[in-house]
């Protein structure tokens, strides 16, 4: 499968982030959303990042132009109609089933024969996505990591119906994205989540309970785990929000425990305090990012 265009389902940082990386790669991409605001606030955020880039001496001002001029939106209504002449699209909207399922619905209706057509869903049931599309055996799950532009690992995800076709045109795409695979089963949480959430969660009921501070869970982290982020500045990256849909998702599928979104995660999230995203999560960041 020879691959040009590329299409981008959500405005979001994922989605964004997705949409810069396949840009960067030489794909021509359409992002559409039905938030106009949004998907300008996606491309502005692109070009800063580019800028950023440019200016540390990372990447050519004729690069990042080129960059920004492959990158096409749509913003209405009937957006999704813009991608049937895209060989692959990449789904990244809210983790959320029926929205999920109602892009992949609409997909199915409009995409060309033979797209390929993935998801990003870090927790939900692929399996419930290529059925809606009603063209299962086109249909992978692709795992970006947050950010896209900055971690390359991508989970592979397969279902009963994804045939072998499929998954070698979604290895051969994620190749020329210049990304690390691994490949992994329809089950929620795939491999990263499902060790990563109750790490999280630990950290979570750890501070709450007063044993430590949130700076200090995170440098304990840091430095004694060699890890690059703490586990709560990465629940504030993820978004804390979306850290609990994740959580809801593979609680209700394995119904341990450990699965089950702490308290104090709920609290934040109904006074949206969702993370770097708005400012506030577990850690304070001023404006919005």
């Amino acid at each position: 499968m020879q691959v040009q265009r590329v299409g981008v389902v959500g405005s979001g940082l994922m989605g964004a982030g997705i949409a810069q990386v396949a840009a960067a790669n030489g794909f021509q991409v359409t992002v559409v959303d039905v938030d106009e605001a949004r998907i300008n606030q996606a491309i502005e955020g692109i070009r800063r990042r580019l800028a950023r880039d440019v200016q540390r001496e990372r990447l050519l001002q004729s690069d990042a132009d080129a960059v920004l001029a492959r990158l096409l939106t749509s913003a209405d209504a009937d957006s999704l109609e813009s991608l049937a002449v895209a060989d692959v699209v990449i789904e990244a909207v809210v983790e959320d089933i029926d929205v999920k399922s109602r892009v992949f619905r609409r997909l199915g209706e409009v995409a060309k024969p033979g797209a390929l057509l993935a998801s990003n869903t870090s927790s939900l049931p692929l399996s419930d996505l290529a059925a809606a599309s009603g063209r299962p055996e086109r249909v992978v799950g692709l795992h970006f990591f947050n950010p896209p532009w900055a971690l390359k690992l991508v989970e592979i995800v397969t279902t009963a119906s994804t045939t072998d076709e499929t998954l070698d045109d979604a290895r051969a795409l994620c190749e020329e994205l210049d990304r690390v695979l691994v490949q992994v089963k329809d089950t929620p949480g795939f491999i990263a989540n499902r060790l990563l959430v109750p790490f999280i969660f630990d950290a979570i009921h750890l501070m709450d309970s007063g044993v430590a501070s949130a700076e200090d869970i995170d440098n304990a982290c840091k430095v004694g785990l060699n890890h690059t982020m703490g586990p709560l500045a990465t629940a504030d990256l993820i978004g804390l929000d979306t850290l609990q849909f994740i959580a809801e998702s593979m609680f209700e599928e394995y119904g341990e425990a450990r699965f089950k979104a702490p308290t104090l995660l709920r609290r934040l999230v109904s006074l949206g305090h969702l993370g770097r995203k708005t400012g506030r999560g577990f850690f304070h960041y001023g404006e919005g990012v």
